[in-house]
């Protein structure tokens, strides 16, 4: 069988070191590049055509996610692994929103690490069980709590949650919409606020799960 190309991106080269000894004696992957950036995983993903990135999300220049959705666009085929120290379900919705097929913990034990890359090349749906269990009980949180406070939403609000969901920025949303920029935030501080959410990132997260289906 042919092996699957994968290529390593991640600022510390201990890092890259540790996932190549990991898969060396893996017949199934060979690595055919390794990016220190998320413009330079770009690059190469242009050059090697690799059937796997394994991607860190936090590295100069360009993170891991921002490269995953312009990779994810220029080349569907490429299945994209995130590789994150932090458990954050914001990140992990945020990575699966911009196509990503997998969330890595680094912490996690190596046939664990083995067990899930298997899993992702071989189409099933094997997940970390620390990670489901929190995303499930976050979905359900969700569910319970947020669910009806959709119709708590004015109509100007449910619009704005839209354009979040889009990626535009406060300035954007205020030019699409013909507003302030300064009623946007505020708009914003009031979703926040009716939601139950912390950041830009969960409103983005809410309105996929909620608003743009």
């Amino acid at each position: 069988m042919v092996p699957y190309r994968v290529l390593i991106a991640d600022d510390h080269p201990h890092a890259r070191q540790a996932i190549i000894e990991l898969l060396e004696d893996e017949s199934e992957f060979s690595i055919v590049g390794q990016a220190k950036n998320g413009q330079e995983a770009i690059q190469q993903c242009g050059e090697y055509f690799p059937d796997i990135l394994l991607i860190d999300i936090e590295m100069p220049i360009m993170n891991g996610l921002e490269a995953t959705k312009i990779i994810k666009e220029k080349y569907p085929f490429i299945k994209i692994i995130i590789l994150s120290v932090s458990d954050n379900v914001g990140d992990l919705f945020t990575a699966i929103q911009y196509g990503a097929q997998g969330y890595l913990l680094k912490n996690m034990d190596p046939d664990d690490w083995l067990q899930y890359l298997h899993s992702i090349v071989d189409g099933s749906s094997v997940a970390t069980r620390d990670l489901a269990g929190k995303l499930l009980y976050q979905f359900r949180e969700r569910d319970l709590m947020n669910a009806p406070a959709i119709s708590s939403l004015t109509p100007r609000e449910k619009e704005i949650l839209l354009l979040v969901s889009k990626g535009l920025t406060n300035k954007l949303i205020a030019d699409n919409l013909f507003i302030a920029e300064n009623t946007v935030k505020n708009h914003m501080k009031n979703l926040l606020e009716k939601l139950g959410l912390e950041n830009r990132v969960q409103l983005a997260s809410y309105a996929v799960k909620y608003i743009t289906k």
